[in-house]
């Protein structure tokens, strides 16, 4: 499960279940366990500290912006 946070201002964003190598660069909504401080605005995932946009919607996952978000956490092999 990995805890994804905003690179601005530090706050969680979501816990999400990750699978497989790699980096971060879709979320799928169905593997979000858990929102903390994301909403969607325009059809853009914002932190609702700051304002700043981490990702698009693209319908069933999240796009993610690279320099937007930090990832903390273990990534599942499955």
């Amino acid at each position: 499960m990995l805890t994804i946070k905003c690179a601005a201002c530090k706050q969680k964003l979501f816990k999400y279940h990750k699978i497989g190598k790699g980096s971060v660069l879709r979320c799928h909504k169905e593997r979000i366990h858990r929102s903390y401080g994301a909403s969607v605005s325009g059809g853009e995932l914002v932190c609702s500290g700051c304002g700043r946009t981490v990702g698009r919607d693209k319908g069933s996952y999240y796009g993610m912006d690279r320099g937007a978000f930090t990832a903390s956490g273990t990534k599942s092999s499955k």
